[in-house]
Formats: C-alpha cells, structure tokens, sequence
C-alpha cells in the first residue's frame, strides 16, 4: 500500500497505514510534532490506536512538518493523508492525488486545456489505491477534459465540466440527462443505485461538494412506501414520519455516553461473534491448591527462577499445557469455510489481560516448548507490555488457548467466552482459604475453582471434562507436572 504522496513543491503527504491485518481505521491518541518542527527518517511522529493495540508511526523522510491534518482522539480510515512535510529536492510525478481527491470539481475549468494532464495519467494509475475511488477519481480527473472538448465550446462553466468528469468516472458519456446535468456519485454508489432501482437524479446528495452517497441511496428507498400513502391520505403524514427524528434526549447531566472505538470495540464485536457462532460448554471444577501454593514459595527461593515472576498463573499455565499434551484433540479449531476442524500441533497461550483501553489477549508463541524458567519470563514481559499498552497486533494473532484470571479481583469463577478462532478457554478463581475434608479429617486448605468454556461442535464433553480434570489434578499433586510431562 502507498502510504505517501509529493507534490512538485516538495510537500510529502504521510497516509494511515494498515499497520495490522486488514484493519480499515485507526485513532490518533498523540502526536509527538507540531507545524513548524523538523523530521528526520525513522521518527516517531504520532502513535495510533488500532482495533489490537497501540502503535507508534514513523515517518519514512527527512523534512519540516507542514500541517497535521486530524487532531488527536479522531478515528482516520487507513489510506488518508495524516501530516505533510516538505521535503527537499521533492520531484512532481505523483503530486496530483490530494488535488484531484479534494476537489475534482473546483479543478473542472482546467478542462479546457487537457493535454498537459494527459502525460500524468499512466503515472497515478501505476500507485497502488488506498481508498476506493482515492487513486481512481484522480485519474478520471485528468482523463476526462481531453474527451470533453467538445461540451467547453457551447457551455464551458464548472458545473458543466464537472459533469463531464463524473460521467466519466461512473464509465458513461455525455448522455441525455434532465436538465444537461449528471448526478455526482462513484462507481460503487452508482452500481447500488442502479441495483436498487433508484434513479439518482432524484436524490438529494449529502456527501461533500454534491455527491451523492450510499446512505443517500439506502435512504432514497425506505420512503418510497411512505410516499404513495400520503397521496391517498393527506399531507401531514411525512411531516409526522419526520417529527420522532428530533426527540432523542440525553440527560447529559445524569449520564455520559462513550465512543465506542478501538479495543473495546473490536473486544465487542468479537465477543458478540464468538458468543452466537460457537456453541459454548462451561465445566466447573473446585479444587485443593495447597500443594500447589507451597511450590510457588518454593520456586520464588530457587536460584533457576531469580529475577522472574513466580505465581500460582504460571504453574496453572502449565498445568494446562500438560493436560493439552495428554489431549491435543482440543487444541484445535473450527474452519466454517472449509467445513474442516483444524489440529494445531502446536500451543500459542494466550493469557486475558485487562487494560486501561480495555480487554486484549496476547499470546505465547510456541508455549508448549518452553521450559518453566521461558515459561515466566514470557509471562512476565507479556503482562508487563500488556499494562504499559504496547502490546503489537503480532502478539495478539494466532492464539490456540486462551486462560483468564478471574480471581485477581475476588472472584469465585465465571462462564468465560471463547476468543474467536479458539476452541477453550480457562478460568481461574480466586484462590482462598476453606474448610476441606483432608486425610479423612477437615481442615483449611487453599481451594480454587477452575472453569473451563469449550466449542461444542469439536470438542466433546468427554474430551473437555479429561482436559479439566487433568488441569485439576496437576494442581492438586504438582509432581504430576514431572510425571505427566
């Protein structure tokens, strides 16, 4: 993808990147320059939010900062222009994408004289189009003048030679439209409406500089029920149909309403996916960790485990690795596409982390090869990125299992939701103090309830009760990590 664009005055436009997979928009949360300061190659220039993360951007040129085009806290589509630098001993072939993008109507006198736009054209068809319509648009705009020579001669106003590059850019000519006007609308605008049986000369645009939208589209067709009855009943009926539009009130004293955006919105939308999709089991088992407790205090004195973060979490994680090894059948996933289940012979732990930007799951690569020692070292560094918010989109792909402790905040268990892709996940109560029944006599032992949510459609309940109870029991008798394993 393009992610810039330089004029003949040397002024580079920076483009939001796609810096995940198949992410469409992006918040600024800061910029780290303001107008007026200098930029070399490789400086952080802002950092953005994405769906997955937080990331910080680089700008790829030296050069003085000319204008930031959104402030901070906007939400921008990946493929628009963010800043603009001058840069020196800038060259012109591609300068002309943010002219032709801003206003292809206010460059319509030009049409005239086309010839010197016709060179330009094969240069901004070769770059790669950010944004439907963003490099194309730009190319009709240079094309079209030299097709319209004739229309300047009998009426050479803007209006008119704007017509004739919007028909050239929805593929048409200079046909019969009422009026000698041709409604402004891109392909993909123009093909629904033609899908729908709109006729867009009967809308009213509401897209900058005339252009009608898809929203004017869908909105064009909804009353065209309401539209005949009015004829038989009587007048009022639109204006009633009109009148709720406005009664929305907030009592913006007694609540406050938050955008939905970044994490907690892609967190949202996965967990609404993964909630309806996958048919989801929740298992409980309560069980006696003392043993297991007493080993955590035992590791945090070894000289093997000195500097790392010792926890009940890392010996669950692998007390939860150890059971997947004893049945790989459930750490795999379900291919709707193919209509296959996938066995992944390999263990990506994810662990649940909560966020000042809200909920995110990054993962351990290759979990199931690391020894204790790796095993919290990676956990102490994914926790550590996770709570400063630079946790990278890489991190939180490719997840098998996924564990989420709930007992951090005095919680007995829960009925997690699986992230999407997975086939389990595991809950962790919190861990306290109980009367149990030991030895045959009661006494207090520490005792914790695990919970394990899996896909129904692979996994049976047979196969996620052996995957809990062995979990359990390795928490319950620790030297079944060395015995199993």
């Amino acid at each position: 993808m393009t992610t810039m664009t330089e004029n003949a005055s040397g002024l580079r436009e920076f483009k939001m990147p796609d810096v995940g997979e198949g992410l469409t928009e992006a918040e600024i949360l800061k910029w780290y320059v303001q107008p007026g300061d200098t930029v070399t190659d490789g400086q952080v220039v802002c950092e953005v939010e994405t769906a997955k993360a937080a990331v910080e951007l680089p700008i790829p040129y030296d050069g003085v900062v000319r204008e930031l085009h959104f402030p901070e806290g906007t939400t921008v589509d990946v493929g628009q222009v963010i800043i603009a630098v001058d840069v020196a001993g800038g060259s012109a072939p591609t300068g002309q994408a943010p002219v032709a993008v801003e206003a292809p109507v206010a460059e319509a006198p030009t049409a005239p004289t086309p010839q010197p736009p016709v060179a330009e054209e094969p240069k901004p068809e070769g770059r790669t189009p950010v944004l439907v319509g963003y490099g194309v648009a730009e190319a009709s705009t240079k094309r079209r003048p030299r097709k319209g020579t004739e229309v300047p001669a009998q009426q050479p106003e803007t209006f008119l030679a704007a017509t004739a590059i919007q028909g050239e850019l929805n593929g048409h000519g200079h046909g019969s439209v009422p009026g000698g006007q041709r409604p402004l609308a891109k392909p993909p605008v123009r093909k629904l409406a033609k899908d729908l049986g709109v006729d867009l000369a009967t809308i009213t645009p509401s897209g900058p500089d005339g252009i009608i939208t898809r929203e004017d589209v869908h909105a064009a067709v909804a009353p065209v029920p309401a539209a005949e009855q009015p004829a038989v009943t009587a007048p009022p009926v639109p204006a009633q149909a009109q009148a709720p539009a406005p009664v929305v009130m907030y009592d913006t004293a007694r609540e406050t309403r938050i955008p939905v955006k970044g994490v907690r919105k892609a967190t949202a939308a996965a967990m609404v996916g993964s909630a309806f999709t996958a048919p989801h089991v929740t298992e409980f088992v309560t069980v006696d960790v003392t043993r297991t407790m007493k080993l955590v205090e035992e590791l945090k004195q070894d000289k093997e485990m000195q500097g790392l973060r010792v926890n009940p979490l890392l010996l669950i994680a692998k007390a939860l690795l150890v059971a997947i090894k004893r049945n790989p059948d459930v750490n795999a996933s379900w291919d709707e596409a193919t209509q296959e289940i996938v066995l992944k012979h390999y263990v990506n732990l994810g662990i649940a982390a909560a966020t000042p930007r809200g909920l995110i799951v990054p993962n351990i690569k290759d979990a199931h090869t690391k020894t204790l020692p790796q095993l919290a070292g990676s956990l102490g560094e994914l926790v550590a990125t996770a709570r400063e918010g630079k946790t990278s989109p890489a991190a939180m792909q490719g997840g098998t299992v996924t564990i989420t402790n709930v007992g951090v905040f005095g919680v007995d268990t829960g009925t997690p939701i699986l992230n999407p892709g997975e086939s389990a996940i595991l809950a962790i109560g919190a861990i306290k103090l109980q009367p149990w029944v030991h030895k045959g006599k009661v006494k207090p032992r520490q005792v914790t309830t695990l919970a394990l949510s899996f896909d129904h459609r692979l996994v049976d309940g047979e196969l996620g009760s052996k995957v809990l109870a062995d979990v359990a029991a390795v928490l319950e008798q620790p030297k079944r990590l060395i015995t199993w394993a």
